[in-house]
C-alpha cells in the first residue's frame, strides 16, 4: 500500500484516492460541510487552512494544508522512486 504526505506528517492511501481539488468552489464546500455533518471528514490541517480536499473512495474527504499541486507532485515523487527500485 502506497502512501502519501498529506501535511504535517499525516499519510492517506493512494489507492483509495478519488480526486485532488480545490476547496474554493461552492460545491466542494457543500461536500465538505455534508461529509462533516456525516462525519466523514478527516482534518488534516493541524489548524491551518484547508488549501487541498482530498476525496477517498469510501466518501471519506481529507482536508489538507498542502496545495493540490503539492500533493499531486508527492504522489508522481513516489511513483517514480517505486519505478526506479
Amino acid at each position: 500500500m502506497r502512501l502519501v504526505n498529506v501535511g504535517y506528517g499525516n499519510m492517506a492511501a493512494v489507492s483509495r484516492l478519488v480526486s485532488i481539488v480545490s476547496p474554493e468552489a461552492a460545491p466542494i464546500r457543500r461536500m465538505v460541510q455534508d461529509a462533516r455533518d456525516g462525519g466523514r471528514v478527516i482534518d488534516a490541517t493541524c489548524g491551518h487552512k484547508t488549501r487541498a480536499v482530498l476525496i477517498m473512495d469510501s466518501d471519506h474527504v481529507i482536508l489538507s494544508p498542502l496545495l493540490p499541486e503539492t500533493v499531486a507532485a508527492r504522489i508522481d515523487e513516489r511513483k517514480a522512486e517505486e519505478d526506479e527500485a
